[in-house]
C-alpha cells in the first residue's frame, strides 16, 4: 500500500469518526486529536483538517433540518415575529466565539491541541454533565435518583425554540466558547449550558444542532482563509475525504441523538467521557 493511499484510509476514518461524535456531547476534535495521535494522523501543523472536515458534519444536519430552515429562512425575510426572534436569538448566541475565536484562535490551537488536554476536559465535561442531568430531574421533595430517563426537565422555563429568549441565547453563547478546548464539546457546551439557562433538553439540543450551522461554517471557511496558502495537494486530498466520510455519518446520527434525547438523559454520555478520558490518560502515561 502506498503512503498517499493509507493517508487518504486514516482520512476517512477520521472523518467517519467526525461525524459520528460531532452532534453527542463527547468532543468531536478531542476524538480526531486522539485517534489522529494514535494512529500517527499527520494533517499539518495549522490543524485545518479537524475544522474543515466538519463542514461534511454540518451539511449533514442542514439537510435533515431543511424543512425547518427554509421556514426559518422564509419567516425572518417576511417578518414573522417568532422567527424574527429565533434569527436574532442564534445571532446572540453566535456572536461570542465567533468574537473570540477570531482573536484567540491560533493561540488556543497552539496551546490546547494535545492529548493530555482532551484528557482532562473530558473527564471534567462528564462530571459536569452528571451535576447538570441531577439538577435537571431533582425537584424540590425528590428522593435522590428518583426521577427516570423519560421525564422532562421541571424547571425548564422554554419547551420549544421559540420560547428562548434573547438572555438564554446568550448563555448558550458563553458556553459555546468553553468549546474552543478540545476535549469540552461544542454540543455538549451548548446543550449543557442551554439546560443550565432553563431550555428543556430536547429543545436545547435542537438549538445547538441550528447553532451549529453558522458556527461552523464561519470556523471552516475562517480556517481555509487563512491557511489555504500552506495546504498542499495532499493536505486537500484528505480534507476531501474526510468531508464525504463525515457527511455520510452524520447524516445517520443527527436523527438518531434526536429520537435518543427525546426519552432519555445525556447521563451515558457523561460516563462515556470519563471512562474514556480515564483510559486515554493511562494510555498516555504508559507509552
Amino acid at each position: 500500500m502506498t503512503e498517499n493511499a493509507l493517508y487518504l484510509i486514516k482520512a476517512f476514518v477520521l472523518g467517519i469518526l467526525e461525524g459520528l461524535t460531532e452532534f453527542i456531547p463527547v468532543s468531536s476534535t478531542g476524538h480526531l486529536i486522539l485517534v489522529g495521535d494514535w494512529i500517527n494522523f499527520q494533517s499539518g501543523e495549522a490543524k485545518v483538517f479537524e475544522v474543515v472536515i466538519q463542514l461534511g458534519s454540518i451539511l449533514a444536519v442542514m439537510w435533515v433540518f431543511r424543512a425547518r430552515l427554509l421556514k426559518l429562512i422564509r419567516g425572518t425575510l417576511t417578518g414573522v415575529a417568532s422567527e424574527v426572534a429565533f434569527t436574532r436569538n442564534l445571532l446572540i448566541a453566535f456572536l461570542p466565539a465567533a468574537v473570540i475565536g477570531a482573536i484567540f484562535i491560533k493561540s488556543i490551537k497552539s496551546v490546547f491541541y494535545h492529548p493530555a488536554v482532551v484528557v482532562v476536559t473530558l473527564v471534567l465535561g462528564g462530571l459536569i454533565m452528571l451535576y447538570v442531568e441531577r439538577r435537571a430531574h431533582h425537584t424540590p421533595g425528590d428522593a435522590p435518583g428518583a426521577a427516570d430517563d423519560t421525564a422532562s426537565d421541571e424547571r425548564a422555563s422554554a419547551h420549544t425554540l421559540e420560547q428562548i429568549t434573547w438572555k438564554q441565547a446568550l448563555g448558550v453563547g458563553v458556553a459555546q466558547c468553553f468549546a474552543m478546548i478540545p476535549g469540552t464539546s461544542r454540543s455538549g457546551a451548548t446543550i449543557i449550558g442551554g439546560m443550565i439557562a432553563g431550555i428543556q433538553r430536547k429543545t436545547a439540543t435542537e438549538f445547538s444542532f441550528f447553532l451549529a450551522m453558522p458556527t461552523m461554517l464561519g470556523a471552516a471557511a475562517y480556517d481555509m482563509y487563512k491557511n489555504f496558502g500552506v495546504l498542499t495537494q495532499h493536505d486537500l486530498s484528505g480534507i476531501a475525504v474526510g468531508f464525504i466520510a463525515a457527511f455520510l455519518s452524520a447524516m445517520v446520527v443527527v436523527r438518531a441523538v434526536l429520537r435518543f434525547v427525546a426519552n432519555h438523559t445525556y447521563r451515558v454520555f457523561a460516563w462515556y467521557r470519563i471512562v474514556f478520558g480515564a483510559i486515554v490518560a493511562a494510555w498516555i502515561f504508559t507509552r
